[in-house]
C-alpha cells in the first residue's frame, strides 16, 4: 500500500476537480523531510521528481515529489538563506537510488548540496562554468558567457584480467542526441556501463522563469519533440490547477485524442527503428511508412504533424468537425489492420526474435529500486500508468487498460509497443464515438495571489511531471519538468550487463529514452 495523502498532516491541498490531480503540498523541516521519505520508501511509494531552487522571497529551497495511493505529495524543504558548507538537506539517495543524479543536477543549478551524499560529481557542469556560478540563482543574470574549459570525469573503473573501457559518444555516427556510454567489457561481454548526459542544457528552468505562465505550454512543449503533447498538457494541469480553472469537457477529450495520437506515431517510429537495428530494413520501411501516414493525418486535422502548441491553457486550439472524426476514425481501422500484419511478421521472423529475445533483460527488482516508470517498466511486469490509476478526465469515463509482460527483454518491450498501440486505438474510437458537444477551451483568469499546481500526464515513454509555482500578474515564479528518462536511464545500465557490445543499439533503442528533456 503506497502512501495516501488523507493521511498527511499539516499540508495545502492543491486544487481537486475534473481534470486535476489529487496533490497536497507539505512545508517541512529536516527531520520532516526525511521521515516521509522514510515512510513513502517502507510503503512503495515512488520518488517521482526533485528540484532545488531560489525562491522569489530569496531563500533556498529543495522539493520532492511522491506518487501516493490517490494523487502526489509534493513536500518542499526551505533551506535557510544561503546554501551550508556541510550539506543542505538530507539525501534520499540511501532510500531512492534514482535521487542519485537529481541532487547532483540541484547542486549544479542551484548550489544545494545533499548531505551526506555518496556520489556527488557534476552532472550538469562539465567544467565550463565556474565553481561558484549556479545559474538558477537569482543574483544569475542569465547572459554570462564562459570560456570552455571541459573537465575530466571520474568513471567509475572495473579492473580485472582482460577488462579495457570501450568509449562511446557524446557525438554519435547518426543524426542523434549527444550522450557518453563507457564500457567495462572483457571480450565483447559488458560488465558495467556508466552513462554520462548533461550536454544539452538548455537552460529551461531560467527561460520559464522569464515567460508569461500564459505562455508557459509553449516552452514545456519544445522540452522534447517527441513528447510535446504530454509536457503541454502537464504544464497546462498545472497551471490550470493552480488558477482554480474549470474546462470544458469537449476540451479533455480532445487532449486525450492528441496524447493518444502521439504516443502511436512514437511507437510506430520505434518498431520500424528496432527491426532495423535488428537487421530487418523491411521493417523499417513498412513502419516508416505508417507513421508517415499518422503523421500527415495530424496535420491535416490538426494543423501540425506532431501536435506542438494544439494544447493551450483552457483547452485545446483546435477543433475537430464531423468530417475529421470519420477520417480519424477510418485511419484508425487501417492502422489497426495494418500493425496486427506487420506484428505477425515480427512474430514469424526468426531472425528478429533471435536478437530480441533475453536481450537487455530488466528484472522487476531493477524496475522497482530505480522507480522505473512507463512501457519501459510495463515491459518488466509492472501496470502502473497515469491514465489508468489516477484516471485524470476523460480517462475517467474512457478507460484505459494498461499492458504488461513478464519478460523484461527486447522482446517483451516490442510486444508491449504492439499491445499499447492497439489499446490507444481502441480509446481513440471511444473517444471519438463519445466526443461531447460544447467549447473547446475557457479563459484562464491569472490568480490573483501566488499559487502552485501539478500536472502528470502518461506520456507515451512514461508519466511526465510538472510542478509550477506562480505569482500574481501571470508570472512563473518556478517550473520544474520531469521526464521518466531520470528514472530509466540507470535501469538501462542493468539492463545492457551481461550482453555484448553489439546489442547495445538494439536494447537501448528499445528503452528509447530522452536526453533532451533530461537535461533541460
Amino acid at each position: 500500500m503506497r502512501l495516501d495523502l488523507t493521511r498527511i498532516d499539516g499540508s495545502t491541498r492543491l486544487m481537486d476537480g475534473e481534470g486535476h490531480i489529487p496533490s497536497i503540498v507539505v512545508e517541512v523541516d529536516e527531520r520532516r523531510w526525511y521521515e516521509i521519505a522514510r515512510i513513502a520508501h517502507s510503503q512503495q511509494s515512488r520518488l517521482i521528481a526533485m528540484w532545488g531552487g531560489e525562491a522569489p522571497e530569496s531563500v533556498f529551497s529543495v522539493n520532492a515529489a511522491y506518487e501516493c495511493e490517490d494523487g502526489v505529495l509534493w513536500t518542499r524543504l526551505t533551506t535557510g538563506p544561503t546554501p551550508q558548507a556541510d550539506g543542505d538537506y538530507p539525501d534520499l539517495a540511501r532510500l531512492f537510488p534514482c535521487a542519485t543524479r537529481m541532487q547532483r543536477a540541484i547542486f549544479d543549478l542551484s548550489g544545494l548540496r545533499a548531505r551526506g551524499a555518496c556520489d556527488t560529481r557534476p552532472w550538469l557542469n562539465h567544467g565550463n562554468w565556474p565553481g561558484d556560478y549556479f545559474p538558477l540563482r537569482k543574483e544569475v543574470l542569465g547572459n554570462e558567457r564562459f570560456e570552455s574549459h571541459e573537465a575530466n570525469y571520474s568513471f567509475v573503473p572495473v579492473a580485472g584480467d582482460g577488462v579495457h573501457e570501450i568509449a562511446v559518444g557524446p557525438i554519435h555516427a547518426g543524426t542523434i542526441e549527444p550522450g557518453h556510454f563507457r564500457f567495462s567489457v572483457v571480450g565483447e561481454k559488458v560488465l558495467r556501463l556508466e552513462e554520462r548526459f548533461g550536454y544539452l542544457h538548455r537552460g529551461v528552468e531560467r527561460l520559464f522563469e522569464r515567460t508569461r505562465a500564459s505562455d508557459g505550454h509553449r516552452v514545456a512543449g519544445r522540452i522534447a519533440g517527441d513528447s510535446t503533447v504530454a509536457f503541454s498538457w502537464a504544464f497546462c494541469m498545472a497551471l490550470e490547477q493552480a488558477c482554480d480553472a474549470v474546462l470544458p469537457k469537449r476540451s479533455f477529450y480532445l487532449r486525450a485524442l492528441l496524447l493518444e495520437r502521439e504516443r502511436i506515431a512514437n511507437h510506430l517510429g520505434d518498431l520500424g527503428a528496432l527491426g532495423n537495428d535488428a537487421g530487418f530494413g523491411f521493417g523499417l520501411a513498412q513502419f516508416s511508412r505508417l507513421k508517415e501516414d499518422w503523421i500527415r493525418t495530424n496535420a491535416c486535422a490538426f494543423g501540425h504533424r506532431y501536435l506542438m502548441d494544439r494544447i493551450v491553457p483552457g483547452g485545446v486550439a483546435v477543433d475537430i468537425d464531423p468530417a475529421d472524426a470519420v477520417v480519424l476514425a477510418a485511419q484508425c481501422e487501417r492502422i489497426d489492420h495494418e500493425v496486427h500484419v506487420m506484428r505477425k511478421v515480427y512474430e514469424d521472423q526468426s531472425g528478429l526474435q533471435d536478437r530480441f529475445l533475453g536481450a537487455g533483460r530488466l528484472t522487476s527488482d531493477v524496475v522497482k529500486h530505480f522507480g522505473v516508470r512507463g512501457m519501459a517498466a510495463r515491459a518488466s511486469g509492472q501496470t502502473f500508468d497515469v491514465r489508468a490509476n489516477m484516471r485524470p478526465a476523460p480517462y475517467d469515463t474512457v478507460r484505459v487498460d494498461p499492458t504488461s509482460d513478464e519478460r523484461g527483454d527486447v522482446a517483451a518491450r516490442v510486444a508491449v509497443r504492439f499491445a499499447e498501440i492497439d489499446e490507444s486505438l481502441r480509446v481513440m474510437r471511444a473517444l471519438l464515438a463519445g466526443l461531447p458537444d460544447g467549447p473547446i477551451s475557457v479563459d484562464v483568469t491569472p490568480a490573483t495571489a501566488a499559487a502552485r499546481g501539478v500536472g502528470w500526464v502518461e506520456g507515451w515513454r512514461g508519466d511526465v511531471f510538472v510542478a509550477l509555482e506562480i505569482e500574481p500578474g501571470d508570472v512563473i515564479a518556478r517550473c520544474h519538468c520531469h521526464d521518466p528518462s531520470w528514472q530509466n536511464w540507470p535501469a538501462l545500465e542493468h539492463a545492457i550487463i551481461g550482453n555484448i557490445v553489439p546489442d547495445f543499439p538494439l536494447i537501448n533503442k528499445s528503452f528509447n529514452l530522452n536526453y533532451a528533456g533530461h537535461d533541460l
